[in-house]
């Protein structure tokens, strides 16, 4: 008996403490407070230091800033999201037959790059400004979205990597409309727009062969970089950006100003250059009209939600043209994937890797791996005294306009012994056929008046629109700033008086060659 009773007794409590424990809420504090540490808004990637810093010598603090930033991106790249707490009643109604599997990533890049929005709104009458003029301009919006899908997946997966808004991935838009050839009064290059002293700094290389600023990997990494550890600098998006504009010291200076007198220090309380008032507003622009393009009258076209490109090792020399050929695209389509390159013949040294596209790789290999000719056209010589370009390009059976398009040389540069060249090897052909329409750097000149303005159509060529205003190529080049030519993109043009006015000498060129060695698919500096 005493037995059984011990039994019932035990079986009691325990029914006891499963009722009291039943009248437990779930929604306790403690499970608040893990939801609130969780959630996105709540938790920045990299902490605000206590103090602003002094300002010092821009120089040093780029230099300090590039060293800072790999420590920066390795204590990102270790923190790991928690998924938040779900509520043990909510579960049946959460999980329907066909529920929506909403850890899924997006099928449309664009939907991704939306759901990474992360900034605060950038609230000022200038936005709205730049959202009238974007939307004005669905041309220029096309173009500069069209340009956009061979890189934008790249740079989202490496921002997303970081920790960092999606916002960041659109800054191209801002700074070089995704043109890679873009090509700034200040020297800037590329699509994040180093000059050539911040781009030494954070190890973009630049030679005779190739400029890293333009490479849409090593550029998007140091660019990354730099604003991660501008980030870490200000704790606020909106400063980092400004600092990326403006510089970090010109943007500590303006916050210590203000510190002085009492005032507050937010991005649009600060005293700063046009340029810089202007461009966070326009990213803030761009992202509202992506966010919502019904309501701007726009539209975008799904990109695909997957990697465009991959990167192979590259030969130790190969033609451009020849490259592009094992690939079975066009020159203009591998151009516009490593646009760092300055010479038709990519130099393996110097180029270490090449980007392809994704289908194209196995293409690629297959092609070169069959091919038992020589892979380039070209070869490296160093001039020597009493050598002459005319008399070198008639040797090696290519136009001097051509050799000079080939080397980079305009009128400003200085060439004579010791200078060098890639010449044509004797027998290739390549005299006679187009130029790859590599990046050349434009000539700077003093603005005119009284230019006429030209529109490039389709197939059109500098040499062809030299000849029609009888002016040089040279002096196109100089008046516009570009490096290759687009359809619809404009062109000023200054002609002598007409009784001045003397018809130009022809240059010589190959009957083989076509009028489209200096047309390509990406817009110059200045024609965004």
């Amino acid at each position: 008996m005493s037995e059984k009773l011990g039994r019932l007794l035990a079986t009691t409590a325990m029914c006891m403490l499963a009722a009291a424990c039943s009248q437990i809420p779930v929604d306790s504090d403690s499970g608040q407070a893990s939801s609130e540490k969780t959630s996105p808004a709540a938790a920045p990637t990299v902490s605000a230091p206590a103090a602003q810093p002094e300002p010092v010598a821009s120089a040093a603090r780029v230099a300090a800033l590039a060293q800072a930033a790999a420590a920066v991106t390795a204590a990102t790249s270790a923190a790991v999201p928690v998924a938040p707490l779900t509520k043990p009643q909510e579960t049946k109604d959460l999980e329907p037959p066909h529920a929506i599997d909403l850890t899924r990533p997006a099928d449309d890049l664009w939907d991704r790059i939306r759901n990474g929005f992360a900034m605060a709104d950038l609230e000022s009458p200038l936005v709205g400004v730049r959202e009238r003029w974007y939307t004005s301009q669905p041309e220029y919006l096309k173009r500069m979205i069209e340009r956009s899908k061979l890189y934008l997946y790249y740079i989202v997966e490496e921002v997303e990597k970081r920790g960092m808004p999606t916002e960041i991935a659109l800054l191209p838009m801002v700074e070089s409309a995704f043109n890679p050839m873009a090509y700034s009064r200040s020297h800037a290059s590329g699509l994040w727009q180093f000059i050539p002293s911040t781009g030494k700094t954070f190890k973009l290389s630049q030679n005779w062969w190739a400029d890293s600023r333009r490479d849409v990997v090593a550029s998007t990494n140091a660019a990354l970089d730099y604003l991660q550890a501008l980030y870490e600098l200000h704790g606020d998006w909106h400063l980092a950006l400004a600092s990326y504009n403006y510089g970090e010291n010109g943007v500590a200076r303006a916050i210590e100003r203000n510190r002085a007198k009492g005032l507050p220090t937010d991005y649009l309380s600060l005293r700063m250059p046009p340029e810089t008032r202007g461009y966070v507003p326009k990213l803030q622009a761009l992202k509202n009209i992506i966010s919502n393009p019904e309501a701007f009258g726009a539209s975008f076209e799904p990109i695909p939600n997957e990697p465009y490109f991959v990167t192979v090792p590259t030969p130790s020399a190969i033609d451009i043209r020849l490259a592009a050929t094992f690939a079975e695209m066009s020159a203009d389509e591998l151009i516009a994937l490593n646009p760092a390159l300055n010479r038709p013949m990519i130099s393996g040294p110097h180029t270490q890797t090449l980007v392809l596209p994704a289908d194209r790789v196995d293409a690629f290999q297959r092609n070169l791996d069959a091919y038992d000719q020589p892979l380039t056209s070209w070869q490296p010589y160093t001039m020597k005294g009493g050598d002459s370009l005319d008399r070198l390009a008639a040797k090696h059976g290519i136009a001097l306009s051509k050799l000079k398009l080939a080397n980079g040389i305009t009128s400003r540069t200085r060439v004579g012994a010791g200078f060098q060249l890639l010449l044509p090897l004797k027998g290739s052909g390549v005299g006679a056929q187009p130029l790859p329409a590599v990046f050349r750097p434009p000539v700077q000149s003093a603005p005119r008046r009284g230019g006429l303005v030209h529109i490039v159509r389709k197939g059109e060529t500098l040499y062809g629109i030299s000849r029609r205003y009888r002016v040089s190529t040279d002096s196109l080049l100089r008046w516009n700033h570009v490096g290759v030519l687009t359809t619809g993109q404009r062109l000023i043009i200054y002609r002598a008086p007409a009784k001045a006015r003397k018809p130009v000498n022809p240059v010589k060129i190959s009957a083989a060659q076509p009028k489209q060695n200096v047309v390509a698919s990406l817009l110059p500096a200045g024609q965004q």
